[in-house]
């Protein structure tokens, strides 16, 4: 199929459909629905696009918005997990894990102890560049 305007603004439609319902239960078919394509032609048109396919995309998405909720006080693990829409605490902290690098926990310890050093040390997190170059210190 070959790429036209039309095709394209679909698929850009669809990838926004993704952004706005990464937390609820979405699957290929509603996503290529939002394109009015086939889920095998809207699937082959998305990865040629944004070179990963709607899977990858939307698991990304996802771990980028558990990312901003772990780093906030107040909300568990668990409700960070459904919060993202998934279903299952292990098999997010497993896929996180596998994403990241780190457990969650670990990860919300980090992103929480970067935000205590930056509160008592601000200036450690101002690039030396900027620094120099507006005189700042």
């Amino acid at each position: 199929m070959e790429l036209t305007t039309d095709i394209y603004q679909r698929i850009v439609a669809a990838k926004l459909f993704i952004d706005e319902h990464y937390y609820e239960s979405i699957d290929l078919d509603q996503i290529a629905a939002q394109a009015f394509l086939s889920r095998f032609h809207f699937h082959r048109l998305f990865s040629r696009i944004y070179k990963k396919t709607p899977h990858q995309y939307l698991t990304q998405k996802r771990m980028d918005a558990a990312k901003l909720f772990l780093a906030k006080e107040g909300i568990s693990i668990s409700d960070v997990c459904s919060m993202i829409g998934f279903e299952s605490p292990g098999s997010f902290s497993s896929l996180f894990s596998k994403m990241s690098g780190h457990s969650p926990q670990y990860y919300r310890n980090i992103a929480w102890l970067k935000k205590k050093l930056a509160e008592e040390q601000p200036k450690q997190f101002v690039p030396h560049c900027f620094i120099e170059q507006y005189k700042v210190g």
